[in-house]
């Protein structure tokens, strides 16, 4: 399967299977291609509160599908900024799009250094690699 997955080459990746992609210190998240192919036709999504403080690798939204549910955790720890509201009426879009309409929240990113606990997208493939054997 993940060479059908598609990965961004410059985001960042959790073990989870999500991605996060900081630019000037806002980190906008989502979860990646295999995530919701795993998940399959996403129904709803339960997006955290604007404002609020997250912890890097807390669960902090919840992602509902016709298989199952799902928690969704912080790649990094911060400040949420803003949220996709577009996906409390288009939830959809996390399939039709995952790393662009379909992002979930932006973090405005407490520490940069908590990036190295996470992987790129080389250290992800090879990952997603194990997971089939």
């Amino acid at each position: 399967m993940s060479d059908s997955a598609e990965i961004i080459d410059h985001f960042l990746y959790t073990k989870e299977h999500e991605w996060i992609n900081v630019e000037d210190g806002i980190g906008t998240m989502g979860i990646t291609d295999y995530a919701q192919n795993a998940l399959g036709d996403v129904t709803y999504v339960e997006l955290p509160v604007e404002d609020s403080e997250v912890e890097q690798f807390e669960q902090f939204v919840s992602v509902e599908s016709v298989k199952a549910a799902s928690d969704i955790f912080a790649p990094l720890g911060g400040r949420v900024m803003e949220i996709n509201r577009n996906l409390e009426d288009r939830p959809a879009l996390i399939n039709k799009d995952c790393y662009g309409k379909g992002w979930i929240a932006k973090i405005e990113v407490r520490d940069m250094d908590e990036s190295s606990n996470l992987m790129t997208a080389d250290e992800y493939r090879n990952y997603l690699e194990t997971l089939e054997h």
